[in-house]
């Protein structure tokens, strides 16, 4: 008889746990508390417009590979991808910058504004290369529960090359003294975990996925992936139950017995929990059972919450490729505004989405789908209509002074998605995006762990465990958490 395991969550993280446990022979369920399965990377559908509502970037293509590869299947059987070229656009407040997917147009790019640092750009690479060679294939898919681990002597001859002890701000600036190639540098690490003076510099193999890996489109957008997966899923025989949420995870003997949500209890051999960690911990446990403490999350450094909107125009926008950085204002104060002093931000930096540059099904002919990204501090209170509205006009004043037109008159749909609305929809702790950031202090086994060390059949994915944040690092999470599962049955065998 097939052994029986419930994911609570149908995000990337929980969709990957789902296939690799289908693959090992159990019955897999999976139940999220929304209709549709993508957690944080659903689909919007309004007027005629499709928008991601999460993730938008596609980086690091062989690690979507890699997972389908496992299943006997390639992406290329679910989804077409297209490198776009430009990779984005950096707006300054002074012109723009557009970071070419060719190599050697990008370091002819780094010559132009600092002469001497496209040879400088040739070194940090290959450095870069070599992390992420050594973090994607052996630090990754560690489960983060002891230092033993990381006793493999590859890892700790080149642990000095790592530069795990080194600040991604400062490895950047021993390479590059133009200020704006040190942003275009940083910029991965400060949208999606913690300011770059406080991140190993082991993360500049993001620069890596970037520059050499490339940014790509799915057709059909971010989507198409949530949309792989779950077909994937099925055709391993795992049984969706959407629209129905877990409310109380029961523990018997230290045991979790059964789940019991506001469609019925359910009893399994064995539980994953892809919902926020702190909610299962704080919402589903009885304080009894609980691994961490209150206080053990209030010290925890959270990556950025964000502000976002969902903009439907009924006519095209000039001089805007498919993705867009707005750094046309202060780099350093937005950066203390959402880690050192949280607050809203004076004037932020922003990000623009518009995916129907590429793809013509995301807007009616004639039209554009933009999607607005604010990063901002997890935490924040007085998410009202009247400062999204604010921060909203003057997001568009921007863009409309960037884009030479009037934009505001052509609006035909707007939606708005906050920090209250991430506790919502996703019971995210104080409204995060993005999970915990990634400082050195919340790294591998310093991060909470992907089993539960009160409960022994209860086991954790996602963006707050192991690797982190982000969707690669989330595909890989749920392969690293069902290891972990099927070891521990099978030892009790």
């Amino acid at each position: 008889m097939k052994r029986t395991v419930l994911v609570i969550g149908a995000g990337f993280a929980g969709l990957s746990a789902a296939a690799f446990m289908a693959r090992a022979g159990w019955s897999v369920t999976v139940i999220d508390k929304n209709e549709t399965a993508g957690g944080r990377a659903r689909r919007l559908q309004e007027a005629g417009f499709t928008f991601d509502m999460g993730p938008s970037w596609y980086w690091m293509p062989d690690v979507f590979e890699r997972f389908f590869a496992q299943f006997g299947k390639k992406v290329s059987d679910y989804y077409q991808l297209t490198r776009l070229d430009p990779s984005y656009r950096v707006y300054w407040n002074d012109g723009h910058t557009d970071i070419p997917a060719d190599y050697e147009a990008f370091r002819a790019l780094f010559e132009q504004l600092e002469p001497g640092s496209g040879t400088r750009l040739d070194k940090y690479l290959k450095e870069a290369a070599h992390k992420y060679s050594i973090g994607m294939q052996r630090l990754v898919y560690k489960p983060g529960r002891s230092l033993t681990e990381f006793l493999d002597w590859d890892v700790v001859r080149n642990v000095l090359r790592l530069d795990v002890f080194t600040s991604i701000k400062k490895h950047i600036a021993r390479h590059f003294k133009n200020e704006r190639l040190r942003q275009l540098m940083e910029f991965p690490v400060l949208f999606l975990g913690a300011l770059p003076e406080n991140t190993p510099a082991l993360y500049s193999l993001m620069n890596w996925a970037d520059i050499r890996g490339g940014t790509w489109y799915p057709e059909g957008g971010m989507w198409s992936i949530v949309a792989a997966m779950q077909s994937l899923c099925e055709e391993l025989g795992v049984q969706f139950r959407l629209g129905e949420e877990a409310r109380e995870i029961v523990v018997h003997n230290r045991t979790a017995t059964e789940v019991r949500t506001d469609k019925g209890t359910h009893r399994f051999d064995a539980v994953i929990s892809g919902a926020d960690y702190h909610f299962t911990e704080t919402q589903l446990l009885p304080p009894e059972h609980r691994t961490y403490t209150e206080a053990y999350w209030q010290r925890r450094v959270l990556a950025p919450s964000c502000l976002m909107y969902y903009v439907g125009l009924n006519k095209r926008v000039d001089n805007l490729p498919h993705h867009a950085l707005f750094f046309d204002v202060p780099f350093d104060r937005h950066a203390r505004e959402i880690y050192t002093d949280p607050q809203w931000p004076a004037e932020p930096l922003f990000y623009v989405s518009a995916a129907s540059k590429t793809d013509p099904h995301a807007a009616p002919e004639g039209c554009e789908n933009l999607v607005f990204l604010i990063p901002v501090a997890a935490g924040l209170t007085a998410d009202t209509e009247e400062i999204r509205e604010r921060y909203f006009n003057g997001l568009m004043q921007r863009l409309e002074r960037h884009c030479g037109q009037p934009l505001r008159d052509a609006i035909i749909y707007k939606k708005s998605f906050s920090v209250s609305d991430f506790e919502r929809d996703y019971h995210s702790f104080k409204g995060n995006a993005y999970g915990l950031a990634n400082t050195l202090m919340q790294t591998a086994i310093f991060r909470p762990s992907c089993r539960s060390k009160k409960v022994p059949n209860l086991f954790y994915t996602g963006q707050f465990t192991v690797p982190g944040p982000g969707v690669p690092p989330s595909l890989i999470s749920g392969e690293v958490v069902a290891t972990q599962v099927v070891k521990q049955f099978n030892g009790m065998s």
